[in-house]
């Protein structure tokens, strides 16, 4: 086998994140989605300098070493790229920002103030807002050695450096206060409808709380933190009240960047670093205002300006008086958000109530702030059926949102499973048992995305509703072996030939797949795999996909985010091409397909190929057996491979390369909408 190569996951990342970037600047995107994707780049950017930029910070220090072989490049000089990567995508993101998206809300009388002093015009208003509501929040500090303010987390302040006639000059630090009111005020002048950065209000107005001093300067930063939680994987002690420990330590970890405004005196800034301890921090200049990812709020709303609403379809299985009748007869897919997602809901609805449903078992991963289904698994508890749920705690930045839902269900008589300790459990599964007359019938959900109805909004997912005896089976044989909170002793413990599990045979199972389409490549036969993922990373698995390209295997990939798998690489990935789809619904389904001789096997499921699905997760890939549920998905995935509007190829370098336009265009998620359009509800 030839030399094999690999990028690296955080550049691939990034490369990701510079694709996001490039939808802001699209003309051809209406106005108001684009500043959506302007706080998308930007939420994503803060997560990454939260998760990953301490591991790259320390990788500095690590000499090249023989597990980093084929990589394209090397750990000591990983910071580096990524950080100046990240300085070319901030400068474009200003351009886009300035030249594009501000000129153009101008254009429908949307004044955005960046950068400008407050208006005349507007300056009675937006003082009447500073005394009303703002001063309210205010909290100046001033520093000190002997003071002890800490900056949170990704909050945002003001250093104001005073003079007085009769002392030395002082540093002064103030609280934004967006998390307590919206990041921005809106007032209308004529026709003109303003949108003004409270900073600016509150700088506007330093001389009301400062009246005696000369204000010299006014700067604004932001200090970003490591999200990560220090966890001890033991079995002793309560991990719900470890977890809660942690939580309120989190805006407290030490610091991996300081954000800083231009143009801040170096004595000040200097004065800020050495105060604050930030020498082991990116030290990085920033903007004028930090925090963008607070344009998810923009206060201006107009349909005219932002996509066209689709409405989800109903399956027509959903308007079924009897939801589990329905399931026994058939296997029903439900594809969300393109379809409505009452048909969950309905079914944990319809269990918690229905007198013969005896047993409800389900994984819990990111739990819906207001969670229809948490409140069906109570009510099923109550009406004497047997809960349990698994809940996982150890969702990033979901840890106190699924530790309250887990509280409350405990209380309410749901048996709450918690984390498996060195494992987390991503699965995304339901059963229920049912009384069918002298005998039990079993009904599962299998899921690619997260049991939770806010996100399904979104996030493009596909939902299996089955009563295929075998995979139900196996699966509460899962659900038993969670109960015990442990891992695997060994892949043989419990034997799965239907559902791929991570831990068990989920990775081993796809390598044989793989192995399979390389033979009948060398004899002759037609050899094909297809896979979606959100991420690819595993290399184990991308060197058998290497392997099978070599073996003359024709390989589609359609990957999100991360992808370390180099395509169109003579010699190693020549029959390998890569798909990436940013649109207004989040790519978020695994989809699976081997080409078997013209016999296509085809599973879905939650599990990434990543190396944290592989070996530190429990994941569950689901088999499709309807032969018209696998043509409606593979209907599906051909849409996606052939979009050439939103969808771009990932090259040999990781650049975004456009797709060729040939023929009719394809956009994907419009046509997989107008594909699943005709099952609406009727009148």
């Amino acid at each position: 086998m030839a030399d094999l190569s690999f990028f690296d996951r955080d550049l691939s990342w990034l490369s990701f994140n510079e694709r996001i970037l490039t939808e802001a600047a699209k003309d051809s995107l209406p106005l108001l989605e684009r500043v959506n994707f302007l706080a998308i780049y930007s939420s994503n950017l803060d997560e990454f300098y939260r998760v990953r930029m301490p591991v790259l910070k320390l990788s500095q220090h690590i000499k090249k070493v023989k597990g980093y072989n084929g990589f394209h490049t090397q750990p000591s000089t990983l910071y580096r790229e990524a950080t100046d990567s990240i300085n070319k995508q901030l400068e474009q993101y200003g351009n886009v920002l300035t030249q594009k998206i501000i000129p153009g809300l101008k254009q429908h009388n949307i004044y955005l103030l960046y950068k400008e002093n407050i208006p005349p015009n507007i300056k009675e208003a937006t003082r009447e807002y500073f005394l009303t509501n703002l001063l309210a929040f205010i909290q100046p500090v001033k520093l000190s050695e002997d003071d002890d303010f800490f900056p949170e987390n990704n909050k945002l302040y003001l250093c104001a450096l005073l003079s007085n006639e009769d002392r030395e000059d002082e540093m002064i630090i103030l609280n934004i206060p967006s998390d307590n009111l919206p990041r921005f005020f809106t007032t209308k002048s004529g026709d003109t409808t303003y949108v003004v950065f409270i900073d600016d209000i509150l700088k506007d107005n330093l001389s009301f709380i400062f009246p005696a001093a000369n204000i010299k300067c006014v700067s604004s930063f932001k200090i970003t933190r490591d999200a990560e939680l220090d966890l001890q994987d033991e079995y002793e002690g309560d991990i719900a009240e470890k977890i809660e420990m942690q939580l309120s330590k989190r805006d407290y970890g030490f610091a991996t960047r300081f954000l800083y405004q231009p143009g801040i005196p170096f004595v000040s800034l200097q004065l800020l670093i050495n105060r604050f301890k930030m020498h082991n921090a990116s030290v990085i200049e920033g903007g004028s205002y930090h925090n963008l990812k607070d344009f998810f709020a923009f206060p201006v709303k107009d349909p005219k300006l932002s996509y066209q609403k689709w409405e989800p379809r109903y399956v027509p299985e959903s308007l079924s008086d009897n939801l589990f009748a329905l399931i026994a007869n058939k296997d029903i897919i439900l594809h969300t958000p393109y379809q409505n997602y009452n048909m969950v809901l309905r079914f944990f609805n319809e269990a918690a109530i229905d007198c013969n449903v005896t047993e409800i078992y389900t994984t819990m991963y990111r739990v819906a702030g207001d969670s229809k289904i948490a409140n069906a698994l109570i009510s099923a508890a109550k009406n004497g059926k047997k809960v349990s749920v698994f809940v996982e705690l150890k969702a990033r930045f979901d840890e106190a949102n699924n530790l309250k839902w887990a509280k409350r269900m405990k209380a309410a008589g749901v048996k709450i499973i918690y984390s498996i300790p060195t494992l987390k459990v991503h699965a995304k599964v339901a059963l229920v048992k049912r009384k069918n007359g002298l005998r039990v019938q079993s009904f599962g959900l299998f899921s690619t995305g997260n049991l939770n109805e806010s996100t399904a909004k979104i996030y493009t997912d596909h939902i299996l509703f089955t009563a295929h005896t075998a995979m139900l089976r196996e699966l509460e044989m899962l659900f038993i072996f969670l109960s015990y909170r442990r891992k695997p002793s060994s892949s043989n413990e419990i034997k799965f030939d239907h559902l791929l599990v991570a831990q068990f045979n989920l990775q081993q199972h796809f390598l044989n797949l793989v192995d399979r389409e390389i033979v009948n490549a060398k004899e002759g036969k037609p050899a094909a795999i297809t896979i979606k993922l959100n991420n690819l990373e595993e290399r184990t698995l991308i060197s058998k996909l290497y392997e099978a390209s070599q073996a003359g295997v024709k390989i589609r990939l359609i990957v999100r985010s991360i992808c370390c798998l180099v395509p169109g690489e003579n010699g190693m990935s020549e029959n390998i091409a890569i798909s990436r789809i940013v649109d207004r619904y989040l790519e978020h389904g695994r989809v699976f397909i081997f080409h078997n001789n013209g016999n296509n096997d085809m599973w879905l499921g939650s599990s990434d190929w990543m190396n944290r699905n592989i070996y530190r997760r429990i994941e569950v890939c689901f088999p499709i057996y309807d032969t018209a549920i696998k043509n409606q998905i593979t209907q599906i995935i051909n849409l996606q491979l052939s979009d050439a509007v939103q969808g771009v190829y990932i090259d040999a370098n990781l650049n975004n390369v456009p797709k060729p336009v040939v023929g009719n265009t394809v956009q994907s998620q419009h046509a997989i909408y107008d594909l699943l359009s005709s099952k609406i509800k009727p009148e």
